[in-house]
């Protein structure tokens, strides 16, 4: 891949966790919901998931201007069973309404072992593994489940249909870290494509086909083209999979009519699907924790390949960059930079300043 051609610029977390969340209140966004959605995205920018960190409020931004995205929406809750329940996101941020969906799950988990919820008319709700962390945080385990817009052809076709929907799960530790996994379908997430198109740089040829169906290291033709799924087939089954389980099973958009968060034509209606599982169903907890420590330490501890210096636990290396920017700061280009602040003139509040 080419070298970085701009200059990049370190920012505080706390600095952008202001300042992003100025311009969501700026654009009509309550303090509360901002609130949420700003760690949301921030987390995935301290993880290193820049993809789908703070660099995607342009394309909120502009979904609101057009008026395809609520900013005042207030999700809706509906009980179902004692042990499942249903969020209708009311077309507002996807962050808001999973984030009320996991926390409704979690409380359904610790009184019966499990809650389900499945949440409707969503948006967008950036990195899953904070959802993930949301669910590690309150001592339980989860699954993560979203659809998304077309982006990858099915396997054995060459149009776009199925979303490169993530799937997510995660268990918490005792002492070691915790287990969180969070994938795409894909070789690669689109939001690298993207990001890669903000800032100049080419891409891996085994990531994309362009319009024509080769394949290209060209972001820009890349958009304009097909995702390449995983493990061919295994990958476009896992995409099917998420659309079963977010779009058919919640009442949302499915089967390639999913809008995407930067096609501000009309609402993404984007469904969700979302568990958690209380940990010592089966076992008592410490021994729970004490189990996953063994796994972690049998995992890191393998016997390494030629040329591999370290393995690696699913989330791992997410944790480790978290700790890293915590201190050092977050890396943002000068074109990026540039594309907030013209975000910030437009809601009339103060720029993002990196000097």
């Amino acid at each position: 891949m080419a070298e970085p051609t701009q200059q990049v610029h370190y920012i505080q977390p706390a600095v952008l966790q202001q300042f992003v969340h100025r311009i969501l209140t700026g654009n009509g966004v309550s303090d509360e919901h901002a609130k949420v959605i700003t760690q949301c995205l921030v987390q995935a920018d301290l993880r290193g998931v820049d993809t789908h960190g703070s660099n995607r409020i342009p394309s909120y931004m502009k979904r609101i201007r057009q008026k395809v995205l609520n900013p005042s929406a207030t999700p809706q809750l509906q009980q179902v069973t004692p042990a499942a329940a249903i969020v209708d996101a009311q077309n507002g941020f996807g962050f808001v309404a999973a984030h009320m969906g996991m926390q409704k799950a979690i409380e359904m988990a610790q009184v019966f072992g499990i809650g389900l919820v499945s949440v409707k008319h969503s948006n967008h709700f950036g990195m899953s593994a904070w959802l993930v962390q949301q669910a590690i945080d309150a001592g339980m385990m989860s699954l993560v489940f979203t659809n998304s817009s077309p982006a990858l052809p099915v396997w054995g076709g060459k149009s776009k249909l199925m979303g490169v929907s993530p799937i997510a799960c995660g268990a918490p530790a005792g002492k070691e870290r915790p287990f969180i996994l969070d994938m795409a379908p894909s070789v690669a997430a689109r939001g690298k494509i993207y990001k890669a198109l903000r800032r100049g740089e080419k891409i891996p040829t085994e990531w994309a086909l362009d319009a024509e169906g080769n394949m290209t290291d060209d972001p820009a033709k890349a958009i304009e083209g097909v995702m390449l799924p995983m493990g061919g087939p295994k990958g476009s089954a896992l995409a099917i999979m998420m659309d079963v389980f977010s779009g058919v099973f919640s009442g949302s958009a499915f089967a390639g009519n999913v809008t995407g968060p930067y096609d501000p034509s009309k609402a993404a209606d984007v469904g969700h699907f979302l568990v958690a599982i209380k940990p010592d169903l089966f076992m008592g907890l410490d021994d729970f924790k004490s189990r996953m420590d063994y796994l972690y330490q049998r995992v890191v501890g393998s016997d390494k390949m030629a040329g591999v210096e370290r393995v690696y636990y699913p989330g791992e290396i997410e944790q480790i960059t978290h700790e890293k920017r915590l201190v050092e700061g977050i890396p943002f280009t000068e074109a990026e930079i540039k594309g907030l602040n013209e975000e910030a003139e437009l809601a009339g509040v103060k720029k993002l300043n990196y000097v």
